[in-house]
């Protein structure tokens, strides 16, 4: 089990976009790993970005409760409806807000061992989708809330 060392609230690396990954190799999967561990490590954790670990590679893992999904290069390709929800982050401990999200998302990505794969998600899990995909263009939880909750 690695941890990684998480970045917080106004760390630079936070705003940064990350480059997509060329070839998934065994570097990335032992760095998707490394994420898991960290991601299931911190309290409240339903996902992770690669920059959160100080890496600007296009990277998330995700689980809300469905399973482990590691991502590699996701994009949204199509979004509908609209939810409000209650959002957390890692890297903003002890803030919560009040976010707008799609309802639900398609995604495209690699999977870890590079083959195309489709994720279609509702509710929490294309919440944190988008919560995640937005990490990796360097928009952070601040930059979606509509009104912070007091804890």
């Amino acid at each position: 089990m690695a941890i990684r060392q998480l970045r917080f609230f106004d760390d630079e690396i936070l705003r940064k976009k990350c480059r997509e990954v060329e070839t998934v190799d065994d570097r990335i999967r032992l760095l998707l790993k490394d994420m898991a561990d960290t991601m299931y490590h911190a309290d409240n954790g339903a996902g992770l970005a690669a920059p959160q670990v100080g890496i600007l590679r296009r990277l998330i893992v995700i689980d809300v409760g469905n399973g482990l999904m590691k991502l590699v290069n996701p994009r949204i390709t199509s979004s509908g409806g609209t939810q409000q929800c209650n959002e957390g982050c890692l890297s903003f401990p002890g803030k919560w807000g009040r976010t707008v999200r799609p309802q639900w998302v398609t995604v495209e990505a690699l999977n870890e061992r590079g083959e195309q794969i489709r994720v279609k998600g509702k509710g929490l899990l294309a919440q944190c989708l988008c919560h995640e995909i937005d990490h990796l263009d360097g928009v952070v939880l601040p930059d979606r809330v509509t009104e912070w909750l007091v804890p």
